[in-house]
């Protein structure tokens, strides 16, 4: 699109940092904010300023938190003997909306990857150790997307589990083969939860 504004173009170009939005997505929505919703583009701005600048990770699960401890690892009314590792909070999010899930979580903010130089390290991994060898934890539920690199670091975090001489399971059949846990179906989703399986 030409613009006779430079701050429009960015504007644009801004708008496409986000998942799925091409140019014409981010122009409809750059349109839409500046034709009718300049209050909603207000609000979006400053919202948005203050979620990157206060938003960080819980130092126990490393779920978003704009406290050093989320809620969900400060309530005394979760599990601590059980504890669910997930690859993002997205998946974190999806498993407590479709199950009855009440334990803990452990969030490895990706998947390994050796090809994109996503190591061990970088999913926090010594951190999980950590937690293992705290004595309170008595099953890891292993939920990582059924990809390559899902399965890879399920075996991984498996492993570390065994070692720790802590029970491992994973998530049963049903959820798809390559397929994300977020974009999963509730009762599919539950069932795999509920079904989940010893990990070797």
């Amino acid at each position: 699109m030409s613009s006779s504004s430079p701050l429009l173009t960015e504007l644009i170009d801004a708008l496409r940092c986000l998942p799925g939005v091409g140019r014409k997505s981010a122009q409809r929505m750059a349109m839409h904010l500046l034709e009718r919703d300049r209050p909603g583009g207000h609000r979006l701005s400053a919202v948005l300023e203050q979620a990157m600048l206060r938003i960080g990770n819980c130092s126990q699960c490393r779920n978003f938190s704009e406290d050093p401890v989320c809620a969900l690892c400060a309530s005394h009314a979760r599990d601590r003997r059980v504890l669910c590792v997930v690859e993002s909070p997205s998946d974190l999010a999806a498993i407590e909306q479709a199950t009855g899930y009440n334990g803990q979580y452990f969030v490895l903010l990706g998947r390994l990857s050796p090809l994109d130089g996503t190591g061990p390290e970088e999913l926090g991994l010594d951190r999980l150790v950590g937690r293992l060898q705290e004595g309170e934890i008595e099953e890891m539920i292993i939920a990582t997307n059924p990809t390559v690199e899902g399965e890879a670091t399920a075996h991984y975090v498996g492993k570390l589990a065994a070692a720790a001489g802590i029970r491992a399971t994973g998530l049963a059949h049903g959820v798809p083969l390559g397929g994300e846990l977020e974009y999963v179906d509730r009762n599919t989703l539950a069932h795999a939860f509920g079904g989940r399986q010893s990990v070797e």
